[in-house]
């Protein structure tokens, strides 16, 4: 398995497209998602648990791989659930079918192998080795060092169930050159969703919830805003920028606020062509920063910055609990390491 990872690195790393993927897709690796599985976690519209999956688990596997190969293996629709989000509302979660869990999983590592080499380093949500702690541990650095004067606070509406399957496809093909591993990622693209014991199609959008839907999603924003920003927009700018992503939360830290403008401006177009939308009401620019020392605050990743000083009256960037994460009234700080 350790050589087919050193496969799949070599050609992404040399910018070559990956061909044969879906021979990894096999029962060394549907095995090993099997055991990552956790017991008694719900189900989906199949009711199948580790448990009962595992009780003629080779049989399982082996039949899996044969209906894969005779493209007779459809995902089934995902079960739709919600939980809450931290402002009372509610969240839609899919919960997928038990092997559809396993092909996800695969194919979701095999994404990351391809990927992880070409995303770049300003986006920090759901990859390897990476948090949301270091994605605050670069705003704090780069405020405190870099000519940082005004954030520009970004909010996407509703952005995994807005994600254009076609461009998402189109991004897909650039790197890959496999039409069978491909459209089993369209097939769990368009696969659906199960709610009150109706079936609802799914043209657009990745099911939260689904494993394969984070790496998809950061395929997705690395070619609609990452590469965009930091090969387009970034050299045509005057003064410093600088792009911080967790997921689909994202921030611009800007030297010049004229400049701020422009590129939400430009953004708001970006987001546009790819059926995605800024959420306006919540997206803004506002004065941070050393040199700015305004009482503005600003929330990113579950916490509350602002601008601050140390004991001996120097400038500092504090940072706390956001009220909408706090789940007790007592306020909890963050330190950075």
């Amino acid at each position: 398995m350790e050589n087919e990872r050193k496969d799949i690195k070599y050609y992404a790393q040399r910018n070559i497209k990956v061909e044969n993927l879906i021979h990894f897709v096999n029962k060394e690796r549907l095995k090993e998602q099997h055991r990552k599985q956790q017991r008694n976690k719900a189900s989906g519209i199949d009711k199948m648990t580790k448990d009962e999956y595992e009780i003629s688990l080779e049989d399982n596997i082996e039949n899996l791989i044969e209906r894969m190969k005779k493209f007779s293996y459809k995902p089934l629709p995902v079960r739709r659930t919600y939980i809450p989000k931290a402002n009372g509302k509610l969240r839609p979660l899919g919960i997928p079918a038990y092997e559809d869990k396993l092909v996800q999983g695969v194919m979701a590592d095999i994404l990351n192998e391809i990927y992880e080499c070409k995303f770049l380093e300003c986006s920090y949500g759901f990859r390897p080795k990476r948090s949301c702690h270091q994605a605050i541990r670069e705003i704090n650095q780069r405020i405190m060092i870099n000519k940082v004067n005004y954030i520009l606070d970004c909010d996407i509406k509703g952005f995994f169930d807005n994600v254009d399957h076609k461009w998402l496809m189109k991004f897909l093909e650039h790197d890959i050159n496999d039409k069978v591993f491909l459209r089993y990622i369209n097939r769990f693209l368009i696969s659906g969703y199960m709610e009150d014991m109706k079936y609802y199609e799914t043209d657009k959008g990745t099911p939260q919830g689904g494993l394969i839907s984070p790496i998809l999603a950061n395929v997705y924003l690395h070619y609609v805003l990452d590469l965009f920003f930091e090969k387009y927009i970034k050299p045509k700018l005057k003064g410093e920028a600088y792009l911080v992503r967790y997921a689909d939360d994202f921030i611009i830290m800007f030297q010049y606020e004229n400049e701020a403008k422009q590129v939400y401006q430009l953004l708001i177009k970006r987001l546009a062509k790819f059926g995605l939308k800024m959420e306006q009401d919540k997206t803004r620019i506002l004065p941070f920063g050393r040199f700015k020392g305004t009482k503005e605050t600003f929330d990113f990743l579950g916490f509350m910055h602002y601008n601050g000083t140390t004991r001996n009256g120097k400038y500092t960037v504090g940072h706390k609990m956001s009220k909408k994460k706090k789940e007790t009234k007592t306020t909890g700080n963050y330190k950075m390491d």
